[in-house]
This record gives structure tokens, sequence and C-alpha cells, in this order.
């Protein structure tokens, strides 16, 4: 058997080489490649024989893991249903949507609930986090802080310590003097990750990481962090809009694409427990262009706003201009709209938003953005009570979605009478609430606008 060579590894981008070079061909950067050592082959390059792996069955009955609530409902809510010992959180978000508030919001939370908190902080110094606890109210959590970016020192202090829970603010600050390259790097991200998630499962600390994110949204540094760790949540909001949301998009002890939502206010994050009221707490008059959608996010039925503008176009190409909604299901939508109920938009602008700073991935909408983009075009309202859900198929078809039942009670609850919805709508009878089906958009356009 060949002995395994060394390795060459960007520090910038992670990309392999063969050998050496002062330039990685993959980011173009300088004087970023440095030799790793190659892995071990095997029981004999390890120093002799490895011990025998316990095994089990898939029918042994284990307890489900104790949780921690924080008292925090929508924060326990996306953990799925509260933090478990020795487990690796990691959340990301833009610069200032409001991490480093949630996350000492949460640490106080725990620290009141008895659980003993270490907040760690790369960026900042002591003081700076002591002013925001200051003006958060939070002055009197018995929350320890320290500042510090050595990993080496935060280990040695977290393992004399042993706190219930240690936040690390942030992943990209931390430094391993035993990685030749800067803080932030691939190298550095990756192997800090892995001491303290290693850490954690080892001494049954739960690790709550911060970690920047790219300007495409992704969380900056290696994706074999997201791997490592048991949860990943994404905390999201636009700047013009007070509404956040944290949401899971990897979680091993509980249900992804969870969502909890927050209110960003002048004394901290604030609990949303009914978000599909908020998100249509400034709904008035009816006017065209606008259509409610009865939404599924995780197990939580939201209903959201999604407005649409159509006016004719000065340009010789159409703008499509797209908030809160992905553009490729915009023009699926209105290819389907004109191939198959010859409703033209050659020469309009389409203008789509999801009201409130939601962001909607659900198919489920699309006939709601159909119903939105239709009212703009005919200039003819939808009635204010009727909510719209269902997915299209390239034919015209409308598609069946899942939990029917839950968005109709959701509808209810909020005042709303009347749903439209595909036809095989599996659901039951729901009391002030009657359910229009339709079988294609043929249909739907000919009876709710006439057009078509």
């Amino acid at each position: 058997m060949s002995k395994a060579g060394p390795s060459f590894t960007c520090t910038a981008c992670g990309a392999s080489h063969r050998k050496w070079q002062g330039r990685c061909e993959a980011c173009g950067a300088w004087n970023s490649i440095v030799e790793e050592a190659p892995l071990s082959a095997g029981p004999k390059a390890l120093g002799g024989k490895g011990k025998t792996v316990a095994l089990s069955d898939l029918s042994g009955i284990e307890a489900p893991p104790p949780r921690v609530g924080s008292g925090m409902e929508e924060l326990d809510r996306v953990l799925g249903g509260g933090l478990v010992p020795a487990s690796a959180v990691l959340v990301g978000g833009d610069p200032g949507i409001g991490k480093s508030t949630l996350l000492l919001q949460a640490a106080a939370s725990f620290a009141r609930k008895g659980l003993n908190c270490l907040y760690i902080s790369g960026e900042e110094a002591s003081a700076q986090v002591r002013m925001r606890a200051q003006r958060l109210g939070l002055a009197d959590a018995p929350v320890r802080l320290g500042a510090e970016t050595n990993l080496r020192d935060i280990l040695t202090t977290l393992d004399a310590e042993r706190p219930g829970l240690a936040i690390i603010d942030s992943i990209q600050t931390m430094w391993l003097d035993t990685v030749d390259s800067a803080p932030g790097s691939v190298s550095q991200v990756r192997a800090a990750a892995h001491e303290l998630v290693t850490f954690a499962k080892r001494r049954g600390v739960a690790v709550i990481l911060v970690g920047h994110v790219t300007k495409d949204g992704q969380i900056a540094g290696p994706r074999v962090v997201e791997h490592m760790v048991d949860t990943v949540l994404y905390f999201e909001g636009e700047r013009g809009h007070q509404f956040r949301i944290l949401r899971a998009v990897k979680n091993r002890f509980g249900p992804a694409d969870e969502i909890g939502v927050f209110e960003m206010t002048g004394v901290g994050l604030s609990q949303v427990t009914n978000p599909s009221a908020l998100f249509l707490s400034e709904r008035g008059q009816p006017n065209p262009g606008s259509a409610v959608f009865a939404g599924i996010e995780g197990t939580r039925p939201v209903l959201t706003e999604i407005q649409a503008l159509v006016a004719p176009s000065p340009l010789g190409t159409p703008r499509r201009t797209v908030v809160g909604l992905d553009s490729g299901r915009l023009s699926t939508i209105l290819a389907v709209l004109e191939a198959r109920c010859g409703i033209p938009f050659a020469g309009l602008d389409v203008f789509l938003n999801v009201a409130g700073g939601m962001r909607v991935t659900e198919p489920a909408a699309d006939l709601a953005v159909a119903a939105a983009l239709l009212s703009a075009r005919e200039d003819v309202a939808i009635p204010p009570e009727t909510v719209l859900f269902g997915e299209i198929s390239l034919s015209g078809a409308l598609r069946p979605v899942g939990q029917t039942e839950n968005r109709l009670k959701e509808a209810a609850k909020l005042g709303f009478s009347q749903a439209i919805a595909p036809s095989r709508s599996k659901a039951g009878a729901v009391e002030g609430m009657s359910v229009r089906e339709m079988p294609d958009l043929t249909a739907f356009t000919g009876e709710i606008f006439g057009a078509g």
C-alpha cells in the first residue's frame, strides 16, 4: 500500500492542492496555502489495535434527552422544546440584526431558571456587554462574562467552571494556537468549532456559537461546521422592519423549519406569540394587489399578506422585483398565467412583496401570489375575508398541500370566513370557514376575476 503523502490546503477557501504554491488557483489568495498532515491508514498507523465499539439494535428504548426551558417560548419552540445538555447550536445572521442581543437575553433567561451560564465575547469588551445588559434591563441576571479570543484559555476556563451553557460570540474571532493561520480563516473556524463541539459532548456543556454570514446569507467559513453542530439557526429580518425571525434549518432534537418571531424594540427583543395577527395588523380597507396566504412554518400556521403591483413599463425589458419570495418562482407563475390562462404580463413591471419582512419559501404560496398579481393587473380587490393557498403546477393545475385543517383553523381564529384552495384538499369541517375548491388556475381566474 502506498504511503499517503502530505496535502496542502488553502486557509482562505479550503481548496486542496497536491503541492505548495504561492497563489491559490481556486480563490486567488496569495500565501494562503499550508501543509496538512496526512490521514492515518488504519490501526497500524495509529500504533496498535483499537478497541471494539459497543453496538446495539434499533429496538432499544431510550428516554428522550432532558431539556432546559428558557422561559422565552419562541426560542424554546425553535430549539424543539428547550435546550438539550451537551448540544452544540450555531446561530447565524446579518451584522447588526440582533444576534448578540438575542443571546444575551437568552443567557439571562436560562440563568434565572437556575442554569449556570457563561457568555464569552471575542468581539466586545466585558464593559460593552454590561452596557448592553443595562440597556436591556438584564444587569441583575446571574450571567458571568468573559472577553477572550484564545481558545486554549477559553476551554481551560470552561473545564474549570463546568457551566450548563456557554455562549461563544463569535466563532470567527476564536484563535487556536496550534493552527498556523489568521482568526476567521477556514482552518481556524473548522478547528475551533471541532474543539468546542468535542468539549460540549465530552463535558456535557451546552454550547451556542455565533457565526457571521456572507453576502449570500450563508454562514461564513467551511460548511463542515454546520455538519458538526446539532442545531443551526438563522436570525433573519430586514433593517427597515422591526420584526425578526429565528428559523431552524437543522435540528437533531426537534423539527427543522420551525420559526420563532420577535419584535425589536427600544428595550431589546420582545416575543410575538401570535405572528399572524402581527403580520396582518397593518391591513386596512381591501385594495387591489393584496392577498392573504395561509402558510405553515415548521409546526406553526402563519398568515401573511402578499402584495403585488403591476404597472406599464417604460423599459424594453420589464422589471421583476421580489422581496420575501423566490424570484424564480415568480417567473414560473407569470409564465403559467400567460401560457395556460392567456393573461400576458409582457410590457408590465411586476413588484412583489411579503408584508412585515417575512420570507416565504413554501410552494403552497403559489395561488396567493397568482391572486395578488391578477388582482393588481385587473384592479379588482380580493374579498377581505378570504385566504388562499395551493401549489400551481406547470400545466396550470392546482395541487393540494398538507396541513389544510391547521391553515383553516388559524384563519378562522383571526376572523377570516372563506378560503380558496385546490380541489381534493383533505380537510375536515372548520367552524366558521367555507372552502371554495378550484381544480386549476384557469377556473380560478375565470371565477374570481372573470379573466382567462
